[in-house]
């Protein structure tokens, strides 16, 4: 359920480790079957997980116009805002974590630095990170990978189109980010049938991933 505040908000079985902020990708909004499996996953593990949408995407949900997102620049203030208003209320005092799908994991990783200065925060988490533009493998969306300080995972589909195995390995990024594959899989982790997976293992494996990754930042 969508809370007064606009936001989805999936709470663990005993007090949470931390909390993660997770961002939506550009065309499907907060409570798609992908970024549901990924806070329900995440709650299970013991993290506290909130998604919100930016402001384009909160519009077509209120019955708004289908519109292409905000510009990086609202996107990022509106990913700021989120994260300051959880970190003064239900989440003060916990471990901080952001993170996002696609477009959203993009946003994350642009604002994290900015975010560890002021809040301390702990880590990003970048689930299928755009890479470039699909049949656009010049058009790089990675500059500011190469001095991201903040602790960083990206978990990629092997076949994402977004930035593929073989190419994504190649790119030149910040020691402190891990890039981690998901057999076989697409942008949204869907694996190929003769992979041996079916999608909901996929999504297992990119949980389990994720929880090992937030677990380590809390004792870096």
């Amino acid at each position: 359920m969508i809370d007064p505040d606009g936001r989805l908000v999936n709470e663990p079985p005993a007090p949470p480790l931390g909390v993660i902020l997770l961002a939506h990708g550009a065309g499907a909004p907060m409570d798609s079957p992908f970024m549901a499996a990924m806070a329900e996953g995440l709650a299970a593990c013991g993290w506290r997980v909130v998604r919100f949408e930016f402001p384009y995407m909160a519009r077509r949900r209120q019955g708004g116009p289908r519109s292409a997102p905000d510009r990086m620049p609202k996107l990022e203030q509106a990913f700021r805002d989120q994260l300051l208003r959880e970190a003064a209320g239900p989440s003060a005092g916990l471990p901080l974590f952001i993170g996002g799908k696609s477009m959203g994991g993009r946003v994350a990783s642009l604002v994290a630095d900015g975010l560890a200065d002021e809040l301390h925060l702990r880590g990003c988490l970048c689930l299928g990170y755009p890479f470039h533009p699909p049949g656009k493998p010049e058009s790089l969306r990675t500059e500011h990978l190469r001095q991201l300080r903040t602790a960083t995972l990206i978990l990629q589909g092997e076949r994402d189109a977004f930035g593929r195995r073989g190419e994504a390995d190649a790119y030149p990024l910040s020691s402190a980010i891990r890039l981690e594959w998901i057999p076989s899989g697409d942008h949204s982790f869907k694996p190929t049938r003769s992979s041996g997976l079916n999608e909901a293992e996929a999504w297992a494996l990119a949980v389990q991933a994720a929880d090992v990754f937030l677990r380590e930042q809390l004792v870096a």
